[in-house]
C-alpha cells in the first residue's frame, strides 16, 4: 500500500472522529459538513494511485515452471509441407524433437540446443491423421510426448494461364511442378517465330487463378496485348514475371514503372540447399516508388500493386537444377513466391477454429468465415447444435461456443449449403501438460491486462479531481463560517 493511500486513511479518520464530537454536541451540520470535507480531501488524495495498485495487484507473477507451446497447422492442403515447432520456456543443452505417425514409426526429427525445434514432413495423403510429437533428452529419454492432430485436405485445382517467349529449362521445371501438384495449365511456349507448343487445359478455365509469364513474352507483344494482360491483373489475377530473359529495359519502365539495371552474375540461397542464381538484370527503384521487395529476406522478389492484383517480379534463374535432386525443397520454395504473390484461390466460406488447444470438458470456440447459420456438431459421445452469431472481436466471422465432451475429432458441418465439413480434434485432459500449463498462465495474463485496461478506463470516467477538491473546499469553507458565526 502506497504512502499516499495511508495519508488518505488518516484524513477519512480524522474526519470521523471529528463528525463524532460534533454529533456529541448535537451539531449535526457541523458533522456532515466536515464528513463532506474529509471525504473530498481523502478521495483526491488517493484517487490518482489506488486504480494503478488494483492493476499491478491482479497481474499473475512470472511462473519458473517448466512449460512448452506447440506451433502448427490444423488444416494443410495436400502438397503442402507440414511443419512443426517446439519452443521451451527452459533451454536445454542437447535436446531432439521427433515427428511420429499413427503407428509411431519415424517421420522426421531435428537434433537442438537452446529453446526451439522445428521439423517438416509431407503428407502422402488426403485425411485426418494424429501424429505424435516427442521430446527427447541427450541420453535418448523421453521428455515430452503427445498428439498432433493433422487434416490433410484436397485443394481445388490451381487454374494457370501460363505464357512464354522463350524456352528454357527453368519454364519446363516449372510446368513439371505444377503438373505434380494437379494444377489445371493453360501453357503455350514459343520455340520460334512460327512454331509453339500449346498445352491446353484438361477441364474448361474461365478465368485464371494465376498468370505466368517470362519476360521475353511481355517483351514480344504488341501494346494492345500488354494492355489486354494488364486488364486481367487488374481484376485481382495475380502475375508473376520470370525475369531470367529480360532483355529490354525500357519496356518495363515504360510499360509497369519499373527501371532495371545489369547486375553482375551472382547466386544466394533462398533456402538451405537451394542455390539459384541472379537475373542479369536488377530493379533499381527508390524506397518511395510502388515497387517494394525485402532486402533482408527475399532481395530477388519485387512486386507491386496493380488496382485489385499484383505484379511479381522474379529476378532469381536456374532452379532447374534441383528439380531432380531436391523436388521437396524447390517445391516449398515455389510455394512461397507463390504466397508472397498474394495467390488466393476463392472460397464461399472458410472454418476457422481461434483455440490452440481445445480440450475436453472445457469450453471452445467454433467460427465460419464468409458464412452463417445453422450448424449440427457430430462426435460419438457427442451431439448439438450450434447457432453461428457475429463477433466484435472477428469481425469476418460467425462463431459459436461449445463445451466437448469427449476427446477425438469433432465432425461439424453446416445444415444446408454446399460447405464441406470440418474437423476439429478435442486433446484429452492429460495430453500435453506442460503446454496446458502455458495456455492457462498465458490467458491469466490477457485477462489482467483486460483488468487493468477496465480499470484504468474507469479511473478516467471516475470523479475528476477538481471536483473532489471543490468538494472539500466548500465543506470546510462553510464550517469554518459557522464556527465564526
Amino acid at each position: 500500500m502506497s504512502g499516499a493511500v495511508l495519508i488518505a486513511g488518516a484524513v477519512g479518520l480524522i474526519g470521523a472522529v471529528s463528525a463524532m464530537l460534533y454529533l456529541r454536541a448535537r451539531q449535526w451540520i457541523n458533522a456532515a459538513l466536515v464528513l463532506l470535507a474529509a471525504a473530498g480531501l481523502a478521495l483526491l488524495i488517493a484517487e490518482p494511485t489506488m486504480p494503478g495498485e488494483r492493476a499491478q495487484a491482479s497481474a499473475p507473477a512470472p511462473s519458473s515452471e517448466p512449460g512448452i507451446q506447440l506451433d502448427f497447422p490444423r488444416q494443410l492442403a495436400l502438397g503442402r509441407t507440414f511443419s512443426l515447432t517446439l519452443k521451451r520456456s527452459q533451454p536445454l543443452a542437447s535436446w531432439r524433437l521427433q515427428l511420429l505417425d499413427e503407428n509411431g514409426s519415424l517421420l522426421a526429427q531435428t537434433s537442438a540446443s537452446g529453446a526451439e525445434a522445428s521439423v517438416s514432413w509431407l503428407p502422402p495423403v488426403a485425411e485426418a491423421m494424429i501424429l505424435q510429437a516427442r521430446v527427447l533428452d541427450a541420453a535418448g529419454k523421453p521428455l515430452e510426448q503427445g498428439p498432433v492432430p493433422l487434416d490433410v485436405q484436397e485443394s481445388a485445382p490451381l487454374q494457370v494461364w501460363g505464357r512464354f517467349g522463350a524456352p528454357s529449362f527453368d519454364a519446363q521445371a516449372l510446368n513439371q511442378l505444377l503438373l505434380a501438384s494437379g494444377a489445371n495449365l493453360d501453357w503455350q511456349l514459343t520455340l520460334g517465330k512460327t512454331v509453339t507448343r500449346a498445352e491446353t487445359p484438361r477441364s474448361a478455365m474461365a478465368t485464371p487463378e494465376l498468370i505466368l509469364i517470362d519476360a521475353a513474352h511481355f517483351e514480344s507483344l504488341a501494346a494492345s496485348a500488354r494492355q489486354a494482360l494488364l486488364a486481367q491483373v487488374r481484376q485481382g489475377v495475380p502475375l508473376v514475371v520470370l525475369a531470367g530473359n529480360a532483355r529490354d529495359a525500357g519496356v518495363w519502365s515504360r510499360e509497369l514503372q519499373l527501371p532495371l539495371a545489369p547486375q553482375e552474375p551472382a547466386t544466394l540461397q533462398p533456402l538451405p540447399g537451394l542455390e539459384l542464381s541472379f537475373a542479369a538484370l536488377r530493379p533499381s527503384i527508390s524506397e518511395r516508388g510502388a515497387w517494394r521487395a525485402n532486402a533482408t529476406d527475399r532481395p530477388w522478389l519485387w512486386q507491386r500493386r496493380w488496382q485489385h492484383g499484383r505484379i511479381v517480379w522474379l529476378g532469381l534463374t536456374d532452379w532447374h537444377r534441383h528439380a531432380i535432386s531436391s523436388p521437396q525443397l524447390l517445391g516449398s520454395w515455389w510455394q512461397s513466391v507463390l504466397d508472397q504473390a498474394g495467390l488466393r484461390q476463392q472460397r464461399e466460406a472458410q472454418w476457422v477454429f481461434p483455440d490452440a488447444m481445445p480440450r475436453a470438458g472445457e469450453r471452445t470456440v467454433v467460427c465460419l468465415r464468409g458464412g452463417a447459420g445453422e450448424l449440427a456438431a457430430e462426435a460419438p459421445a457427442d451431439r448439438v447444435r450450434l447457432q453461428l452469431q457475429r463477433r466484435a472481436d472477428r469481425a469476418d466471422d460467425a462463431c459459436a461456443a461449445l463445451w466437448p465432451r469427449s476427446a477425438g475429432w469433432l465432425v461439424i458441418a453446416p445444415e444446408e449449403g454446399k460447405l464441406a465439413a470440418a474437423r476439429m480434434y478435442v486433446f484429452g485432459k492429460d495430453a500435453w501438460p506442460q503446454w496446458q500449463q502455458a495456455i492457462k498462465r498465458e490467458a491469466a495474463v490477457v485477462q489482467a491486462a483486460d483488468l487493468a485496461r477496465a480499470v484504468s478506463q474507469s479511473a478516467a470516467a471516475s470523479v475528476p479531481a477538481w471536483l473532489l477538491g471543490l468538494l472539500f473546499g466548500l465543506g470546510a469553507l462553510a464550517l469554518w463560517w459557522r464556527e465564526r458565526r
